[in-house]
């Protein structure tokens, strides 16, 4: 499968897969650069991850003008057509998707595996994650140890372009020569206004303070340091 990105506002990735043909996009926050990246194609698939209306803003225009059939957690209801659940599989393109629940920045939060790349919204970002908006800092800390677990060389596709100011804050409550050679790459990126993304599970591990954090305590000592940086 085919993997590209739409850019959306003012940091939102909308991610695209495509196969013989078909396309899915994840988290349309807003219809519009859809819609003009799409031109004469079909949408046949939107997955959702949570419900923040920067991820589900497009989703109703989308549905109509396209047709095209919507997965998601339960607090998308109001647009799905099938509603998952952590340990869900299902099947597009002929590839296996699999649900994996990452709550804590939003109740429901989903993150969803295929074939090595994984599409988690906004419970993971390159060297960091999403605000824990529910205040359930343990099923936030869980649900990145879930996405610890995964192999290595597991493509990650977050849904937004926090890369430097990620790093910024990493650099501040741990150091490393990965850190600083990522830091260095995304930076010269960002002076030329690149995309820094996909990053990987491996690199997350080496970079990524709240994957490197010992214990839940310090998982929301450096949540809540990130979240007055």
């Amino acid at each position: 499968m085919n993997i590209n990105f739409i850019k959306a506002f003012n940091d939102n990735y909308i991610w695209t897969i495509e196969k013989d043909g078909k396309v899915l996009v994840v988290d349309p926050g807003d219809a519009g650069p859809v819609i003009d990246y799409l031109k004469n194609k079909k949408l046949d698939y939107i997955i959702l991850t949570h419900k923040h209306m920067d991820h589900v803003g497009g989703v109703d225009e989308l549905k109509i003008k396209y047709g095209a059939k919507v997965y998601g957690p339960i607090e998308t209801s109001e647009y799905n057509d099938v509603t998952l659940k952590d340990g869900d599989e299902f099947e597009i393109f002929g590839e296996a998707f699999k649900v994996i629940s990452t709550g804590g920045h939003t109740e429901d939060h989903i993150s969803y595996l295929a074939d090595g790349n994984l599409f988690c919204g906004d419970a993971l970002f390159l060297a960091g994650c999403g605000r824990v908006f529910t205040k359930d800092y343990k099923k936030a800390y869980e649900g990145l140890n879930k996405l610890k677990d995964l192999d290595d060389d597991t493509v990650v596709y977050p849904a937004h372009e926090y890369s430097l100011a990620n790093l910024e804050f990493a650099k501040s409550v741990i150091s490393s020569d990965d850190l600083d050679r990522e830091y260095e790459r995304v930076k010269k990126l960002r002076d030329e206004d690149e995309i820094t993304l996909p990053t990987t599970i491996g690199k997350e591990k080496k970079i990524n303070p709240f994957f490197l954090a010992k214990d839940l305590d310090e998982f929301i000592d450096f949540r809540n340091k990130k979240d007055n940086f």
